[in-house]
């Protein structure tokens, strides 16, 4: 006779940090059956040895006594009443399914024997608990402690634990809702035999004896549907998944989750999903995957696992990166005018330029345009590199095909790539202080997240190619990053003793079609989205105004912790100037001196500062052949190039502007012109579209000049076309092929700008 096994489906079920249920599915069978547990509860195991087999720890799969006396039971009232199966043979029967008879008795004897030389009792009563049925659908303790009482097996009562040891007795006729009083009497005998053998006193039996039965079972707990549906569809159907999720943090995220997602349906803005993780280990605390469940407005769909534009949620990483490698300091200037790079022309939030922002503003005020110059001096494939070192796992493309609209939305990250990376950065940064010198980066720091409970840390998963970030950098990124704007609600945060530093970045992407928002402290990362699943842009959904707000809220969930501390043994001070952020010059007259990444000591000395020769009144240029040179003072001077100045004092109002040449001196050279062409650069191609009236479009023309007086004159190959003065803009209409822009201001200082018109097809 072979052994006999269990091979019937099971649920899948997910438990949090504590074992308490967060969701199952049932069985392809249409069972609730749970996995079988590792142990069975201390007073079901009372009750059911009590009510089934007194002496299982005594007798070795059969009870000869119990077989005899069910025997002349069975003779005395002529038909079967008792069975004298031990629990043993009964396991054999759960398994077997076969009709009771006494030859299958026979041959259940002899596998009960068989059964007891190879597993323990405690395992052989493991598999009675669960594999007996409970009543309908019903299989298993779990699934029954949990379908009718609502609790793990650990937390039933005696009542509880006594009324689900009588059951699988006779489950179809003892369905609870039915049969109650017959239900009743049984439990209570067996709660009197448990007094009368000393196995609980009269008060617990006087309690249990007035606790009422359960109704029809209830449904099960479905916490963390989405995260029960990515358990399926990651293979793992039919098993017992304990997770490091937190029942109450996840029912509160999940509430608030829910309420905003309600209030953003008047903008016809239906889903939102959110994910809280421990910083030190990377687990999962929290996963809420959207609004609700359900299929309504694409509820279905766990957006944490869903790749959604990234909008400027990476720039933090950028800034971080540059730093590290010395390639700008926390305050370095960086270029915001027009840009046209290879027909990707981008525009920040606010339409406007101001002509140069410090670095750490860059990422602050999230500004695109600064962004985009700071990525093109970085290089689109070291960052391609960096962010798929730290995990971003949906870079399937090479770099080329993102080009620098990488920065700004034009590449796809998941909710739960995105908090990975943070809290990567997060960890590396906390550890920098923990791991021994000279190895201050571990290749352990930088993993993806885990929600499966993890034995050791040794198992969680780390990337396949290490790349860190200085600490240093880490920290001047997080310190940008908490000088975000926060939402109006919490305007004053600052002022409160119960609100605490955070560090967070929005995004939105192009079309209003996804809202980021992630924060974090040492201890844990927030990440937010905010959308339609189906791909809908909505008008008002951005970062600020519709993730933020939730991203907030959580927070407030979450304990108070302090800040980073400030990783000095990866630093350097260094004078550097106040008006350009880069290391100071010698002689300049606009310096302090400030902590920088250690990296900073290779960033150039501020290119926006030149020596410049003054007569005695300080008002002008001058040069030898118009001065003497005792009369001559030099000076640091912090000019910007022309463009950058142009739009730069408009926000600036005491920038001073380069002082003019005396009139009795003229540049010896003419290296440093005053003026630029804004638009058209230097061998653009210009597309033209017609017009609705089929005309064809015009092209309007930018220039600047550092002396807002001066004249400009302009000329398209030989054709002189006219003169700005301030406002140096002009509309033309131009045929389409090659041609040559000419501008000339009233010094005689020019520029010449070859481009191309491409015109559109009528």
């Amino acid at each position: 006779m072979p052994f006999p096994k269990f091979d019937t489906p099971y649920t899948t079920v997910v438990e949090d940090r504590k074992g308490n249920l967060l969701g199952a599915s049932i069985a392809d069978d249409g069972q609730w059956r749970f996995p079988p547990s590792d142990t069975v509860s201390e007073k079901f195991r009372q009750a059911i040895l009590h009510f089934e087999d007194q002496y299982f720890y005594q007798h070795p799969g059969f009870n000869p006594v119990s077989l005899i006396r069910a025997a002349y039971q069975n003779v005395s009232a002529g038909s079967i009443v008792s069975g004298g199966s031990t629990l043993t043979m009964q396991v054999i029967r759960l398994a077997r399914k076969k009709d009771r008879t006494i030859v299958e008795k026979l041959r259940e004897i002899l596998l009960a024997t068989r059964l007891e030389l190879a597993l323990s009792k405690d395992e052989i009563l493991n598999l009675y608990a669960s594999q007996a049925p409970f009543g309908g659908n019903i299989v298993g303790l779990d699934a029954a402690a949990w379908r009718y009482f609502g609790v793990q097996p650990a937390q039933l009562s005696w009542a509880e634990s006594a009324l689900l040891a009588v059951l699988p007795n006779s489950p179809a006729l003892l369905y609870p809702g039915k049969n109650e009083e017959l239900l009743l009497r049984k439990r209570n005998r067996l709660l009197n035999k448990l007094y009368t053998r000393q196995v609980i006193d009269s008060l617990t039996l006087q309690l249990a004896l007035g606790e009422p039965l359960p109704s029809a079972p209830h449904p099960l707990p479905q916490k963390a549907s989405h995260l029960l549906t990515r358990v399926l569809q990651e293979g793992k159907k039919g098993t017992r998944v304990a997770t490091t999720v937190e029942a109450s943090l996840q029912q509160q995220v999940t509430a608030l989750v829910k309420k905003h997602s309600q209030k953003l349906r008047g903008n016809h803005i239906y889903n939102a999903a959110a994910l809280v993780v421990d910083v030190k280990t990377g687990q999962t605390q929290a996963y809420v995957g959207n609004s609700e469940p359900g299929v309504e407005h694409g509820s279905s769909v766990d957006i944490i696992t869903a790749p959604r534009s990234t909008g400027s949620v990476l720039k933090p990483i950028l800034y971080a990166a540059m730093l590290h490698e010395g390639g700008l300091l926390p305050h370095s200037l960086v270029p915001d005018i027009p840009t046209y790079i290879d027909g990707f022309v981008p525009q920040n939030f606010s339409k406007q330029f101001e002509g140069a922002v410090p670095a750490d503003q860059v990422v602050s005020r999230s500004l695109n345009v600064p962004a985009v110059r700071m990525l093109q001096d970085y290089g689109v494939e070291k960052l391609h590199h960096k962010l798929k070192q730290f995990g971003m796992t949906t870079l399937t493309q090479p770099p080329g095909h993102y080009g620098l609209s990488l920065i700004l939305g034009g590449a796809e990250v998941t909710l739960w790539d995105l908090v990975g990376i943070y809290a990567s950065m997060a960890r590396s940064l906390n550890q920098y202080f923990r791991n021994p010198e000279p190895n201050r980066y571990s290749h352990s720091d930088i993993h993806p997240l885990s929600y499966e409970a993890q034995a050791d840390s040794a198992k969680v998963s780390v990337q396949s190619e290490y790349g860190h970030l200085g600490a240093s950098s880490l920290w001047f990124a997080f310190r940008a990053m908490q000088e975000v704007a926060r939402p109006e609600n919490e305007t004053g945060w600052q002022y409160f003793s119960s609100s605490q530093s955070l560090a967070w970045k929005t995004g939105t992407s192009y079309g209003h079609r996804d809202a980021w928002a992630v924060g974090l402290t040492p201890r844990y990362v927030v990440g937010v989205w905010v959308g339609n699943a189906d791909g809908e842009g909505r008008s008002g959904l951005t970062g600020v105004t519709a993730a933020a707000p939730l991203l907030f809220d959580i927070v407030q969930l979450m304990p108070a912790t302090d800040w980073f501390d400030v990783p000095r043994s990866d630093m350097a001070k260094v004078v550097v100037s106040t008006s350009s952020g880069y290391r100071a010059p010698r002689h300049a007259t606009d310096t302090i001196s400030r902590w920088v990444p250690l990296a900073g000591l290779k960033t150039p000395i501020s290119p926006y500062h030149q020596q410049v020769q003054l007569d005695a009144s300080g008002a002008y240029q001058v040069q030898s052949n118009c001065e003497s040179v005792h009369q001559m003072q030099a000076q640091q001077w912090f000019a910007l190039p022309p463009v950058q100045e142009w739009y730069y004092q408009r926000k600036h109002p005491s920038y001073r502007p380069l002082p003019p040449y005396r009139a009795d001196c003229r540049p010896v050279t003419n290296n440093r012109i005053p003026m630029d062409i804004i638009y058209p650069k230097a061998h653009a191609k210009i597309y033209i579209p017609n017009e609705l009236q089929g005309e064809r479009g015009r092209t309007i023309f930018e220039a600047a000049h550092r002396d807002n007086q001066q004249t400009l004159y302009w000329h398209v190959d030989a054709t002189y076309l006219g003169e700005t003065r301030g406002e140096h803009q002009m509309a033309l209409l131009l045929e389409a092929g090659e041609h040559t822009l000419h501008v000339i201001d009233g010094l005689g200082n020019s520029l010449a700008h070859p481009f191309e018109i491409v015109a559109g097809e009528d």
